[in-house]
């Protein structure tokens, strides 16, 4: 795969569905819901979920529910045949006229505001999913949420598995245990098969982690490693990730930590950046003993290593970042300790 050199390229190769993704749908047949799609990661797992059933020739609909507050995103999504439905989740009788179908893809929820507005943030991961889940309880539902539901850990340990026990720092990671919580409660319930999938983090050039670092490396700007160690997985692989545990889904539910295999140290990410940009990191503070790290070993043996690479990640981000690529303006802020955003 050649680096990404426009956001039509890069678009295309983080909605490519690749094998795993084919075999997925084989195996869980039906039409798909996206629910949340018009996040950051929505529309490329929603196009790779379509492009899976056009190879397949099953005619199966590929349904991506938003309030899509853009009309360019619900634009771009239908002119490659994904259906766009505008919704807005909190309104318990508009999802009840949703489509039924037997796959939810639920990706809906709140990061960044939570600090000013709590109220808002527990509401969309909380109550968003109740409504969710009752409306699609005979559903194979794959909820997205985040490795911010564990504590931070040793950074020589491995990071946290799926049976560890949850302790979230801060606001919104307790509002996504609550997520979580919810889910778990139609699943025992009501017999929904639903799968959590525990992502951290995923990488597009626009956005992420090494778009954080490169862009403050780029300008100058102090690196600091004291949130010394992280996980990074391309959104391509994470979105393949996400779609291939619809068969997984279960009554009780199951956790799946989506993530990148190694631990990657700040420190030497900066450097290597600097070394690709032709500018030297401005490294400050000095790395803490533990940092909110997820253990991915129970996906690898499920679905086999990820496809790209994290040398590849560093230089198309590093090219991204050179050529004045558009960026998100939404900093991940993987270094807050204090699970405040």
């Amino acid at each position: 795969m050649h680096a990404p050199a426009s956001e039509a390229e890069l678009d295309d190769a983080l909605s490519f569905p690749t094998d795993l993704v084919i075999d997925t749908f084989e195996r869980a047949p039906g039409d798909v819901i996206v629910l949340g799609a018009g996040g950051k990661m929505g529309p490329t797992l929603a196009r790779m979920a379509h492009a899976a059933a056009r190879r397949l020739g099953d005619g199966r609909r590929v349904i991506a529910v938003s309030r899509f507050g853009s009309d360019g995103a619900a634009s771009a999504l239908e002119r490659v045949g994904v259906e766009t439905v505008r919704c807005d989740l909190l309104d318990r009788s508009a999802v009840a006229r949703l489509p039924g179908v037997p796959n939810v893809i639920f990706m809906a929820g709140q990061k960044f505001g939570t600090t000013g507005a709590p109220s808002v943030t527990w509401a969309m991961n909380t109550i968003v999913p109740a409504i969710c889940a009752e409306r699609y309880a005979g559903s194979r539902i794959v909820a997205f949420s985040t490795g911010n539901v564990y504590p931070l850990t040793p950074a020589g340990d491995g990071g946290s598995r799926e049976t560890d026990a949850l302790a979230p720092v801060g606001e919104y990671a307790q509002s996504c245990v609550g997520r979580e919580r919810v889910l778990e409660h139609y699943a025992l319930t009501r017999g929904a098969r639903v799968a959590i999938v525990r992502l951290n983090y995923a990488i597009d050039l626009r956005y992420g982690v090494l778009s954080d670092i490169a862009l403050k490396v780029w300008r100058g700007e102090p690196v600091d490693v004291t949130m010394g160690y992280v996980n990074v997985i391309w959104q391509g692989d994470a979105n393949a990730r996400a779609l291939a545990c619809l068969p997984l889904a279960a009554s009780p539910s199951v956790a799946i930590n989506v993530a990148g295999r190694e631990t990657l140290r700040v420190r030497e990410l900066a450097e290597r950046l600097g070394a690709l940009l032709g500018k030297p990191p401005a490294i400050v503070g000095e790395e803490s003993d533990d940092a909110l790290l997820s253990n991915s070993a129970k996906s690898a043996s499920l679905f086999g290593e990820p496809d790209v690479r994290v040398e590849q990640m560093l230089e198309w981000t590093a090219a991204w970042v050179r050529a004045g690529g558009r960026l998100l303006g939404k900093p991940t802020h993987f270094d807050a300790r204090d699970g405040a955003f």
